[in-house]
């Protein structure tokens, strides 16, 4: 992977890891209801399912990418305008709430294959994919981007869980979460926009 690439990358699976999204919100209800030590199998779930699906997704396509011409630059444009849509829901989100409550904490397991019924775990993993795995290195960079989202990923949802219900009361300020949601709103969209040059430049 370029250079030029990787601390966007990082950018983007940081702002994708932190905003919020079903993972947080439920970290959140988990870590105000049991507790951070027993909602880390929830966390560890979240980012081994996820770096599974970088895995399997990033994979599959280097399998079929040779043979599907246009395939790669059809779900590249899918999973921009994908996250310019999650973008515009975090800019005019109303706050975390409607977190689900539970009677025992998500397993690791369970978070892992929530993985693939969430809506906003197939827009990151398909957006890390597309805006910095190059078409002819996706073997090489696919583990890099798994290894990436795992590292910085990790932190920011263990915030969401040792924050419960501390972070949710200073979001219920409408000026605090307003300022909040814009301001990882324009992250998310200035993350996406190297990827989306590299792209037009035709990769290098």
């Amino acid at each position: 992977m370029p250079p030029t690439l990787l601390l966007p990358l990082v950018s983007f699976c940081l702002v994708s890891s932190i905003t919020p999204g079903p993972n947080n919100m439920m970290l959140l209800s988990s870590g105000a209801t049991f507790g951070l030590r027993r909602t880390t199998p929830h966390m560890f779930g979240i980012s081994g399912g996820l770096a599974l699906m970088v895995l399997v997704l990033g994979w599959a396509l280097a399998g079929v990418i040779g043979r599907v011409p246009g395939l790669f630059t059809a779900l590249h444009v899918v999973a921009t305008l994908y996250l310019l849509w999650l973008a515009w829901r975090i800019a005019t989100s109303t706050g975390p709430h409607g977190a689900l409550a539970r009677a025992r904490p998500f397993g690791a397991i369970d978070a892992a294959g929530f993985q693939w019924v969430n809506p906003k775990a197939w827009a990151m993993v398909l957006g890390a994919i597309t805006n910095f795995a190059r078409p002819d290195h996706l073997l090489v960079d696919v583990p890099l981007i798994a290894g990436v989202l795992i590292v910085v990923g990790l932190p920011c949802i263990a915030l969401w869980a040792g924050s419960g219900q501390l972070l949710s009361r200073a979001l219920s300020d409408p000026r605090a979460l307003r300022a909040f949601n814009y301001g990882m709103a324009a992250l998310l969209v200035a993350s996406i926009l190297p990827g989306v040059w590299h792209a037009l430049a035709g990769g290098a």
